[in-house]
């Protein structure tokens, strides 16, 4: 291909709307442009990269098992009131309706489409196991499209569905597509951290993300740097921690003690009036829940983890209590609440609780509190477990080294579904025996261009992008340095032509620039390889060989080059 018949818009400044490398660069280099806000174009560059992508995709996801299929991009809203997800709906998601008023969502995902085909498709175990999948443009009403094609309105996603007559046959599947997106992964030069995670509005038993450490990432995961231990936030454990004081090292446990507190309410005020530290204090959160009102106790220098506390409690719905919730079922106005005395309210403390003794609650009062807290003796949990948010320098889950908070990227997301939609779908099978059970399903996605930038965020310099050889636009770039030089024209010609004939991907700039600029710009889209031509390498019989990813310039003889290409040798390896 030649480069003044491609569309490749590239520019001399940052341009302002830019915030991150990727963004930055993919829109230097001319591969996308913003039509408006989370909505990108692709251009040539930018859709030959994504097609690269997806063809490692398809190889490795048929390479498992995979079937692919295209399901529409538009679905009945009824298909998601049938799987309960309907009223879970927020505001990220295009619900529409059509020219009969019939209510349809623009499809950020595809559980409740592929159950539909396969609840009228499986009607044996026979036909089990089933592993699907499909790339598709998906959309997200996104309130603060960010970092270009990283949080987008519309992007590309690789979504894969299995289907299992038992629990057995997902965890095998789930590994199976789990060893596949490492080798897509490793195909495509990045090294995923692979972290446990929340399976959130997807629902089910578990999951994995995998993930990049990268400023670019609008999420935390918390790291182990000595063992290797990933997870998001919202899962990341914390043990019943060797910090606060524990009863034994109190000594007697002190008289229970209501302290006016007036207009103090919160762990700083309260902390600045009785002298005391958020670390002496125990914070009380109270929720209305589908299982009635429940109350988290947390020490006051942690913060809790709703995810958490409402697995750990089992509940389905939970929202802060209102304050008028809060005067009625403790007595006392928001700011002063504790749990002692605390009747109709299931209570679940965080195991860092468990280790304080003597500690500082709201006494149910207002403007008081109650010092020389002591729990079993002043109060009875109801149930005691993990529920506050990991924080840097907590000890590692499994070595208790400690772990840090860090940035990062997630370009996939695996989940073990079970029988979340089949079950409220019907999507059952008959066993060996005629008896009915439900499907149980895995689902498996991979954001396309997230992990075209990822590649950008991980593999660039100040000069530009540096393509890894799997996803570069093309294999190869020739410079002919000056085209006024007969010889120099001549020679590119020849070496681009001897490329296009051994089936190399090759882009020849055939501009009419000065040196200077081509070669900015040839950094700047950084195709992997690139061979200039230019006059002083030439009158010894040589071009030049450049690599984007580094080591350096070689001098090889034009004949030695056009020899090795006849013989289709790794001239570029």
């Amino acid at each position: 291909m030649r480069w003044s018949q491609l569309i490749i818009p590239t520019l001399k400044e940052v341009p302002a709307e830019a915030e991150v490398p990727s963004h930055v660069l993919l829109l230097r280099a001319g591969f996308i442009r913003k039509l408006f806000s989370g909505a990108y174009s692709y251009l040539p560059l930018g859709l030959r990269v994504l097609k690269k992508i997806e063809r490692i995709i398809r190889e490795e996801m048929d390479r498992a098992g995979g079937q692919e299929v295209l399901m529409p991009a538009v679905q009945p809203a009824e298909l998601w009131e049938e799987s309960g997800r309907f009223a879970q709906l927020g505001e990220d998601v295009f619900v529409i309706k059509d020219r009969k008023g019939r209510k349809v969502v623009l499809g950020p995902t595809h559980e409740e489409v592929i159950t539909d085909i396969i609840r009228n498709t499986v009607r044996s175990y026979k036909d089990l196991p089933l592993l699907v999948y499909q790339i598709q443009t998906k959309f997200r009403d996104e309130a603060r499209p960010r970092f270009g094609v990283i949080r987008s309105k519309e992007f590309i996603m690789k979504d894969a569905y299995s289907f299992d007559a038992d629990t057995q046959g997902l965890e095998r599947v789930y590994d199976r597509v789990h060893q596949a997106y490492l080798t897509i992964f490793s195909r495509l030069g990045i090294k995923p951290l692979v972290v446990e995670a929340d399976p959130g509005m997807m629902g089910g038993k578990s999951s994995h993300e995998f993930m990049i450490l990268s400023k670019s990432g609008e999420g935390e995961i918390a790291v182990c740097k000595a063992c290797g231990y990933a997870a998001g936030l919202e899962v990341a454990a914390c043990e019943a921690p060797a910090l606060g004081r524990a009863a034994k090292e109190a000594g007697t446990p002190a008289r229970l003690e209501e302290v006016k507190t007036p207009g103090a309410k919160t762990i700083e005020e309260v902390g600045k009036l009785l002298k005391i530290t958020p670390q002496q204090m125990v914070k009380t959160l109270l929720y209305d829940t589908d299982l009635g009102p429940a109350a988290a106790l947390v020490r006051g220098d942690h913060e809790l983890n709703e995810i958490k506390f409402a697995r750990r409690g089992g509940f389905k719905k939970l929202v802060m209590a209102s304050p008028e919730q809060i005067l009625k079922w403790t007595g006392g106005p928001l700011g002063f609440s504790g749990p002692v005395k605390l009747k109709g309210v299931r209570v679940i403390q965080d195991f860092a609780v468990s280790a304080m003794a003597n500690f500082v609650t709201g006494a149910n009062l207002a403007d008081c509190h109650l010092k020389g807290v002591n729990a079993p003796r002043d109060y009875k949990p109801d149930l005691v477990a993990d529920i506050r948010a990991i924080q840097a320098q907590d000890p590692c889950p499994r070595c208790k080294k400690p772990v840090s908070l860090e940035a990062a990227l997630e370009l996939g997301h695996i989940f073990k579904l079970m029988t979340k939609y089949t079950e409220s779908m019907k999507a059952h099978y008959l066993d060996a025996q005629g008896k009915e059970h439900p499907i149980i399903m895995g689902c498996y996605g991979l954001g396309i261009n997230r992990i075209l930038a990822a590649i950008v965020e991980l593999y660039h310099d100040k000069d530009g992008i540096r393509w890894p050889p799997s996803v570069s636009p093309f294999q190869v770039e020739v410079l002919p340095v000056n085209l006024e030089d007969p010889a120099v024209r001549a020679t590119a010609e020849e070496i681009y032509q001897a490329l296009l004939k051994r089936g190399v991907e090759v882009l020849i700039d055939d501009r009419s620039e000065r040196a200077g600029a081509k070669f900015k710009d040839a950094d700047l889209v950084g195709i992997t390889t690139q061979i200039v031509v230019g006059p002083s390498a030439l009158k010894e019989g040589k071009v030049e060989i450049k690599s984007r990813l580094g080591g350096g310039v070689k001098r090889l003889a034009k004949d030695e080059l056009l020899e090795g290409l006849g013989k289709n040798e790794g001239i570029f390896s």
